[in-house]
């Protein structure tokens, strides 16, 4: 069920900065059209940490409906509290969600052991499939494959958004977790070599922007089509680098405007919109990518 390409999914709002109901509409059929094969909705790049549960909950809802069942819907519940990450799932359990992407605790910092137990807590919380999400660039911790591996045992957590960027990491999860277990990109500079090195797909920022693209690099990895899959990955490496040139999702937000799919570029503090210094990078990045 989440393989290939998932769509981080950013959310947009209006120059009041409500959650701008008809532009997310036109982004979730821009991307049931464009060969998506999944949408992550209120992860880091869906700015969850500033909406309220409610919010976060009528989006999930909005999407759902609309996408009714033709491709997966992965909802993000992390927390840096375990308690709080048991709250949110159990608060979008009405839902017709396909599975949880769950992000480490952030910013407390606890040991494997302790993120161990969060994770146990969290899918126990819950019937439905757990994805792990591993970013230490944002969060100040990592994940370990030992601790991966320990996790996989659980039945309800079937796989891992792995961002740490690194082929070695990959390797390691390989040898130490079932073959079933999913092994899903989060750094989208890397991906193509993850999907080629045996990973099952990614949970992409990029695939904001280029869906169609993004998707066709997982089929092509899967078919082990390596000269099709860095041909259509090298058009886009400059958007996998500059939509990181301030934080996510400042850039994409300033790019999905740039091409008529949102109308505002607003973002909620502490994030504030792009400096004009970097459009034009942006810019650049999509017109080397076709778009």
């Amino acid at each position: 069920m989440f393989r290939g390409s998932f769509v981080a999914l950013i959310t947009p709002m209006t120059e009041q900065g409500q959650v701008d109901v008809a532009s997310l509409s036109k982004l979730v059929d821009f991307h049931l059209k464009q060969g998506s094969d999944g949408l992550v909705i209120m992860g880091t790049t869906g700015e969850a940490a500033t909406l309220s549960l409610a919010e976060q909950h009528a989006v999930l809802q909005q999407v759902c409906q609309q996408v009714n069942g033709q491709i997966p819907v992965v909802a993000g519940n992390g927390a840096m509290a375990t308690s709080d990450a048991i709250e949110k799932t159990r608060y979008f359990a009405d839902l017709p969600i396909d599975g949880y992407l769950t992000v480490t605790p952030f910013y407390n910092k606890p040991t494997q052991k302790g993120m161990l137990a969060h994770f146990q807590a969290v899918a126990a919380a819950t019937d439905k499939p757990v994805l792990l999400y591993n970013v230490p660039g944002r969060t100040g911790v990592d994940l370990l494959p030992e601790t991966v591996a320990e996790l996989a045992k659980v039945p309800n957590i079937v796989g891992i958004k792995e961002a740490t960027g690194s082929l070695t990491r990959l390797t390691a999860l390989q040898q130490l977790c079932p073959a079933n277990f999913l092994l899903l990109s989060g750094d989208d500079a890397s991906f193509a070599d993850f999907m080629l090195a045996g990973g099952h797909g990614v949970i992409s920022v990029t695939a904001n922007v280029a869906p169609a693209t993004m998707a066709a690099i997982c089929q092509a990895a899967g078919a082990g089509e390596v000269e099709r899959v860095k041909t259509l990955d090298s058009r886009l490496q400059a958007l996998h680098r500059d939509l990181f040139i301030e934080s996510n999702p400042i850039p994409t937000k300033w790019a999905l405007k740039h091409m008529g799919l949102i109308q505002s570029d607003f973002l909620r503090l502490p994030l504030t919109r792009l400096e004009p210094i970097n459009q034009s990078a942006i810019e650049q990045a999509l017109q080397q990518a076709g778009i």
